[in-house]
């Protein structure tokens, strides 16, 4: 049975601790922890080995375990351009320092370094992020966008990153990228060319969040299937498209979280347009074992409610692939 986590990013406003009580009280098998609020500081981790026993000793207390690590927020501000006060009101003020743009990107790039670090001495193989994007401002291809810049920004992607990953290679952690729009990868054929980028280099994978597809069309499962050899993180998250009305559009309009007239939205886990059950049968396709995470985001809900329901809702969906084929019942040795 794969592990069901809670990933602690849209709890950061909460202490570590009750968090933790609060999955465990849920029944929960362990967290995904976020790199920001309290709840994880990889600076911390990698100069005071009684840091990572302190957060290892209020997972033992509330018996949760923990797999990944997720640094979404640093991992931004690697390929970011433009970098602005968007950047300031979620970065560590370390890594914002002065503000001035390039030096962001680096402290950012240092940064997941250090995360790879962290997260090595806290014994989890994965961390999950964002990478940024010097290209994502291009994506409406008004005004005419020539191809050599968007191959620059591909380079540029490879050429921030590719030292990271050494990082990561040389203390044996991995990082998963989650597609997602304002990144490098956001769709199918983007992240195609991003892993081209990179030359496959196996320190560099997917974390799956099908929510970010189904509202541009996408189908989660045969992603799944194409990308399986590189999912090494899943998120569950859902969208609910409200499309169809000649009103609402897929961009959002600048239009905050849970207004009507959005062409989707985030809802809890269950309550949209992402086909689970054929993503989960595709996920024992393609032997996927490891942690399902529950991402919760609901702007019209309290998650205090979603997230137990959420849990309930990913224990049912995750079933285990049979033992053996339903037909082998047919033949015998007599």
């Amino acid at each position: 049975m794969r592990p069901v986590t809670l990933f602690t990013g849209q709890w950061a406003d909460l202490p570590f601790e009750e968090v933790a009580r609060l999955a465990g009280q849920w029944g929960y098998d362990g967290l995904e922890i976020a790199c920001w609020g309290d709840h994880f500081d990889p600076w911390a981790a990698v100069a005071d080995p009684s840091y990572v026993a302190g957060r290892r000793a209020i997972l033992d207390e509330h018996g949760l375990r923990v797999f990944a690590i997720s640094n979404h927020l640093t991992g931004q501000a690697v390929c970011d351009d433009p970098i602005d006060e968007r950047h300031r009101a979620i970065l560590p003020a370390r890594v914002w320092g002065d503000g001035e743009p390039e030096g962001v990107r680096q402290r950012a790039a240092e940064a997941m370094k250090v995360t790879a670090r962290a997260a090595a001495a806290l014994g989890v193989d994965t961390v999950v992020g964002f990478t940024g994007s010097s290209i994502w401002k291009t994506v409406a291809m008004f005004p005419p966008v020539p191809q050599s810049m968007v191959d620059a920004g591909y380079q540029d992607f490879a050429d921030r990153w590719n030292p990271v990953l050494d990082v990561f290679d040389e203390v044996g952690v991995r990082f998963a990228h989650e597609v997602h729009p304002s990144e490098i990868a956001y769709d199918y054929w983007t992240t195609v060319a991003a892993l081209d980028a990179i030359g496959h280099r196996p320190a560099f994978g997917l974390n799956w969040d099908p929510s970010h597809f189904v509202w541009q069309d996408l189908d989660p499962a045969d992603f799944l299937w194409d990308f399986r050899h590189r999912i090494y993180h899943v998120d569950c998250k859902d969208a609910k498209r409200r499309i169809g009305n000649g009103r609402n559009g897929r961009m959002g309009s600048h239009l905050p979280w849970a207004d009507p007239r959005r062409g989707w939205d985030f809802v809890s886990t269950g309550r949209g347009d992402v086909p689970w059950e054929a993503c989960f049968r595709m996920l024992n396709t393609i032997g996927y074992d490891g942690p399902v995470s529950v991402e919760w985001e609901d702007a019209g809900m309290d998650r205090l409610v979603g997230a137990p329901e959420a849990l309930e809702f990913v224990r049912r969906m995750a079933f285990d692939p049979p033992a053996a084929a339903f037909d082998a019942a047919f033949s015998s040795d007599r």
